[in-house]
C-alpha cells in the first residue's frame, strides 16, 4: 500500500518511450508566438503584464549587466510555474518531483554564473571564500566552509523544489484517499475530510508558485554575487 502512494512520481512511458519528454515541451504549446497580425485581447495582453511583471521583478536585485539575463530567467520561471501548475491536475505527471531534471537544471545555471564572476571579477568571486578580518589560524577552515558552502547550492535548489513538490502531493494523495475510504463510513469526517483537502489544494497551488519563483531567485541572487 505505501509503494502505491510513490507511483505518481515515476516517470510515465508508452511503448518504451518516456512521456516526460512531451510533459516537458507540452507548458511551450500554451505559450503561442506572437505575430503582427493579431489583435489585441485580453488574454493576450493578461500574458504580456505577466510576463513583463516577472522579468521586472527577478530583473530588480540585477544591475544593468544582469539584465542579458533577463530572456533565461523569465523563460525558466515560466517554464517551472507551468510545470508546477499542470502537475496539480488529476491523472498527470509532475517533472519537477524528479531530483534529476531538478539538478540538471539547476547545476548549469549555477556554473555559468559562477564561471561569469571567475571571467569578469575573479578576485572578488575568490574574496567570498574568505571573509574580511578572518583571524589567521582559521583561514583553511574558513576556506574549505565557504567553498563547500559554495558547491552544495546547486544540489540545495534541486532539493528543495523536488522536497516540496514531492511533499504536497504525497499529503494530497493521503488525504484523498482518506476522504474516499470514510465516504460510507463515517459521511460527516469524509466532507471534513474533503475541506481539508480544498484547503490543502489551495495551498499547494500557492507553493507551486512560490517554489518556481524562489528557485529562480536565488539563481537570480547567485549571479548578482558575480557580477
Amino acid at each position: 500500500m505505501n509503494l502505491s502512494f510513490f507511483d505518481q512520481f515515476m516517470s510515465p512511458d508508452l511503448l518504451g518511450i518516456p512521456l516526460i519528454l512531451i510533459s516537458l515541451l507540452f507548458p511551450a504549446l500554451l505559450l503561442p508566438s506572437p505575430h503582427n497580425r493579431w489583435i489585441t485581447n485580453r488574454i493576450s495582453t493578461l500574458q504580456s503584464w505577466f510576463i513583463y511583471t516577472i522579468t521586472k521583478q527577478l530583473m530588480t536585485p540585477l544591475n544593468k549587466k544582469g539584465h542579458k539575463w533577463a530572456l533565461i530567467l523569465s523563460s525558466l520561471m515560466i517554464f517551472l510555474l507551468s510545470i508546477n501548475l499542470l502537475g496539480l491536475l488529476p491523472y498527470t505527471f509532475t517533472p519537477t518531483t524528479q531530483l534529476s531534471m531538478n539538478l540538471a537544471l539547476a547545476f548549469p545555471l549555477w556554473l555559468a554564473t559562477l564561471l561569469t564572476g571567475l571571467r569578469n571579477q575573479p578576485s572578488a568571486s575568490l574574496g567570498h571564500l574568505l571573509p574580511e578580518g578572518t583571524p589567521t589560524p582559521l583561514i583553511p577552515a574558513l576556506i574549505m566552509i565557504e567553498t563547500t558552502s559554495l558547491l552544495i547550492r546547486p544540489l540545495a535548489l534541486g532539493v528543495r523544489l523536488t522536497a516540496n513538490l514531492t511533499a504536497g502531493h504525497l499529503l494530497i494523495q493521503l488525504i484523498s484517499t482518506a476522504t474516499a475510504v470514510l465516504f460510507s463510513i463515517m459521511p460527516a469526517i469524509s466532507i471534513l475530510t474533503a475541506c481539508v483537502l480544498l484547503l490543502l489544494t489551495i495551498l499547494e497551488v500557492a507553493v507551486a508558485m512560490i517554489q518556481a519563483y524562489v528557485f529562480v531567485l536565488l539563481l537570480s541572487l547567485y549571479l548578482q554575487e558575480n557580477i
